[in-house]
């Protein structure tokens, strides 16, 4: 049995348990730091313990994925407020170079983030100050952007002068300088690369734009893999907290020596040329590169494809899943579920096809609507993947691996479970029961705020997806429970979920 060492991106179930769960059955050991290694929010991990139970791992491993923020910063929001040196963190990132010289022949993929620049304000994963002047340094990027590529507009450049009065110099420098901090380990970062460190990359964008200060880092980055003659060993787009799940099946698939061959079909005439939220291109490019990075590549041969990933896409501008019951045109009539899930039916039960659905018509959610039809064609648990979580690349960077685990080992209970998880997270709490809860919060309880990590508003939440199994999820054979549910940072943003399956249970 291969031994697979992860650093997860942080501590939420997304980062540090969806590659485990997914794996859970198969010839691997797919090792994670212990959790009290692990960071909280804005709190880091334990660097000098994550780094020693690293190296110690290392020695025997066939490989690492690592996410480089982890093991530098602390996690992927200490990444954003830290102040540590170029020193210090040059030390931190050659650890690499001395598992490698300890271990030539371990394998080692790793991620590294351009840091993202929101355009809201608001200090829930930033800097203090980034709660009232937020949006002013989002803005003074993007316009210092447009103005440098000479297509700034009039008004845009009479408001680039009122953000430059009223932005306190020392906020603007103190964030322009963690990026340059950051800019400048990405660079090393790919240099490692290039030195043979690292066998294979991602460097993803988390809510990435068009224009401003996470662009420009993104051409630059790009310029240093060009010259570097890079471009396969190194991928970048836009993504984050699914990238642990990609980077494993694109090792594990090495380890098989498979490189499966996927059919692409999507749910609206608009054939993914939509900018999903969040991200800064086309959802067509981007599911190239989530394929590509996990592994498979895809054809247009449907007969002989491996796999068919089906994307359930909005046909024209993405909304979010809190505006689901708000009925439009362009969702009811610019695509056709109906023939989506026949389709999904007709390759699973006629030609027995293996079919992953990346459900990306609504942001931060899963659309109720694609699965309550698949409840009725009875396809819920025959599917091999299943997501429809926060941005598009969270959502696919999670099905199409997913999707390749199954069928690369089939038949395990595990996928199934997995798959219960998927429909209780992404369409029971984050479709149904989030906005629900929410708007009964009373102080000093609220959105970004609850009172505990199991306190009575988490134990309200599991009271509702446990109605919510038991009217769409429980089949004679097939009975998911909660086992466990909490908060991971305290908020109503995401839970942490594990879902069992009690198997040939007797209905009452």
């Amino acid at each position: 049995m291969k031994k697979i060492i992860v650093i997860p991106l942080d501590e939420r179930p997304c980062n540090y348990y969806f590659n485990q769960y997914m794996t859970k059955g198969m010839p691997y050991e797919v090792m994670a730091p212990p959790m009290e290694y692990m960071g909280n929010k804005k709190t880091p991990g334990n660097i000098n313990k994550l780094i020693e139970w690293l190296t110690k791992e290392s020695k025997d491993a066939d490989g690492l994925v690592i996410a480089l923020d982890t093991i530098l910063y602390g996690g992927i929001v200490p990444s954003r407020l830290h102040h540590d040196t170029k020193n210090e963190l040059i030390k931190r990132i050659n650890v690499l170079k001395e598992i490698k010289k300890n271990n030539p022949k371990v394998l080692i993929y790793g991620y590294q983030l351009l840091m993202r620049n929101p355009k809201y304000s608001s200090s829930e994963e930033e800097p203090d100050y980034y709660e009232t002047h937020g949006r002013e340094i989002h803005l003074y990027g993007v316009y210092e952007h447009k103005k440098d590529l000479g297509i700034i507009t009039e008004e845009e450049t009479k408001d680039f002068e009122r953000i430059k009065k009223i932005l306190p110099i020392e906020y603007l420098e103190d964030y322009v300088n963690r990026r340059n901090i950051n800019g400048e380990i990405n660079d090393d970062f790919l240099n490692l690369v290039s030195e043979e460190v690292i066998d294979f990359a991602i460097i993803p964008q988390d809510d990435s734009s068009p224009y401003g200060f996470t662009a420009l880092d993104q051409i630059k980055t790009r310029k240093m893999i060009e010259d570097k003659n890079l471009e396969f060993k190194v991928y970048m787009y836009p993504g984050a907290d699914e990238v642990t799940n990609t980077l494993l099946s694109r090792m594990i698939l090495n380890f098989e020596n498979k490189k499966p061959t996927v059919y692409l079909k999507y749910s609206s005439v608009g054939d993914g040329q939509i900018i999903p939220l969040y991200e800064d291109r086309y959802l067509a490019e981007t599911i190239k590169y989530q394929v590509l990075a996990a592994g498979g590549i895809i054809i247009d041969d449907f007969k002989n494809a491996d796999l068919v990933l089906l994307v359930n896409t909005p046909p024209e501008k993405m909304r979010e899943a809190g505006s689901i019951n708000i009925r439009t045109i362009e969702y009811d009539s610019f695509r056709t579920l109906v023939e989506f899930v026949e389709f999904a039916d007709y390759c699973i039960n006629f030609i027995n096809k293996p079919v992953i659905i990346g459900d990306v018509a609504y942001a931060n959610g899963g659309d109720i609507h694609l699965f309550k039809l698949l409840k009725q064609k009875n396809l819920l648990y025959k599917v091999s993947a299943y997501a429809g979580w926060n941005t598009s690349s969270n959502t696919l960077g999670t099905a199409i691996p997913q999707g390749i685990f199954s069928w690369l080992y089939p038949n395990r209970k595990e996928i199934i479970e997995f798959l219960a998880l998927r429909y209780v997270e992404d369409i029971g709490y984050c479709s149904i029961v989030r906005s629900r809860i929410a708007k009964t919060l009373v102080k000093p309880n609220h959105y970004f705020l609850l009172d505990g990590k199991q306190g009575l508003v988490v134990q309200q939440i599991k009271k509702e997806l446990e109605m919510f199994i038991k009217d769409n999820l429980v089949l004679k054979n097939i009975k998911p429970e909660i086992k466990k549910i909490y908060s991971p940072w305290n908020r109503m943003f995401e839970t942490g979920l594990e879902v069992k399956i009690k198997w040939e249970f007797k209905e009452k």
